[in-house]
């Protein structure tokens, strides 16, 4: 069996009282206090999460805004130094590679932020694609730690470790060389919560340092160690897809409900005749939300019924803690995706009533 890669965190979860489970092929802290704690922690006051299993990757060169352009079905030219981008990355026949964010330097310098499971095989999609373009291509995952600090208090607190103004790094922008308790970090207001916070990127030297800062200073203010589980309700709640859920290779963005993010109006990309070809022939299945009716409680791979026919298969299914209800994403054909209407649900070996309702099911946070 292949040994569970580490965080340089691993040896700060013990501390802080962590359950570890293998995520993705790493060792990685499901949860701390609980799942519920830490998702309340967030949602109202503050909690800080070791993402550092996440991958980055530097694109540099003259020719890096024209690479990413064709990689991406977002549009990279839009966006000034500094900013980021959201942007699925398709293969040719319009599945998703990867879901990523793309930190734009200058035209000439970008890095890019990915999947933990997708690190190799984004890297490698990255180089086959390299072509004539002259570009360099780094993946330089190893050399650094993602902390992210996300919820209400999330600025209140970071701002005690920066004479850096917070309030000048707006939604979805980042500031390269911020001192955070002394310690050179790229700093973003970013984050996959639906609350307001940032994503802290600094070298790996760094990690037991600033988790430790962190977590000090923001005592008072209510922050708690959170783990992927939350971080898991979380995102769901505010209906932000998951890679390997909501996304696959399979899945193209359009089923997924990710289309605002794919700008088949821009010259050539990777995919782009796919999801042309897919657009004007109209969706065979989409991604629905759902709400259980009777009790029970679905999971991803449940599968879906509708007139006595499988339609589909969840592909998120928890009990939301801010909400106290059933629900879930399933991806399922799209005569049954309207809003209101019945379906049923396959849990342990009963078909249980469920309803189509919005994806949205709780709103976002954040401090735009």
């Amino acid at each position: 069996m292949e040994k569970l890669k580490k965080t340089p965190l691993f040896n700060s979860y013990k501390k802080y009282g962590a359950k570890i489970i293998d995520f993705a092929g790493w060792d990685m802290p499901v949860q701390f206090e609980g799942i519920i704690a830490e998702h309340e922690a967030v949602r109202n006051r503050a909690g800080l999460f070791d993402v550092s299993h996440m991958g980055e990757a530097d694109v540099t060169g003259k020719d890096a805004l024209k690479f990413v352009q064709n990689l991406i079905t977002n549009d990279a030219a839009n966006i000034k130094d500094n900013q980021i981008l959201y942007t699925p990355m398709c293969y040719p026949e319009g599945g998703i590679v990867d879901d990523i964010l793309v930190y734009k330097f200058t035209n000439e310098h970008f890095f890019l932020v990915i999947n933990a499971a997708n690190i190799d095989k984004d890297i490698d999609w990255m180089i086959k694609n390299k072509g004539n373009f002259q570009v360099d291509i780094k993946n330089i995952s190893p050399s650094i730690i993602q902390l992210a600090i996300q919820g209400p208090n999330a600025q209140k607190i970071l701002q005690k470790l920066t004479d850096t103004g917070l309030d000048s790094i707006k939604f979805y922008f980042f500031k390269r060389d911020v001192l955070v308790a002394g310690r050179k970090c790229i700093v973003s207001r970013t984050g996959y919560t639906g609350e307001d916070g940032f994503e802290i990127y600094s070298g790996t030297e760094n990690a037991e340092y600033l988790w430790d800062k962190v977590l000090e200073t923001g005592k008072e203010d209510g922050i708690k160690p959170a783990g992927l589980g939350a971080r898991d309700t979380l995102r769901f709640e505010v209906n932000l897809p998951l890679y390997g859920n909501e996304l696959s290779e399979l899945i193209t963005p359009l089923e997924a409900g990710i289309g605002f993010f794919v700008k088949l109006d821009k010259d050539n990309f990777i995919g782009k005749d796919a999801l042309l070809k897919q657009k004007k022939e109209g969706l065979k299945r989409k991604i629905v939300g759902f709400e259980m009716k009777e009790r029970g409680i679905s999971r991803h791979g449940y599968e879906v019924f509708a007139d006595d026919k499988k339609i589909g298969e969840i592909t998120t299914g928890y009990r939301s803690p801010s909400l106290n209800k059933n629900i879930g994403f399933a991806l399922i054909d799209s005569k049954y995706a309207s809003i209101g209407t019945s379906i049923s649900i396959k849990v342990r070996n009963k078909l249980l009533k469920a309803e189509v309702v919005s994806k949205n099911f709780y709103n976002k946070n954040y401090n735009k």
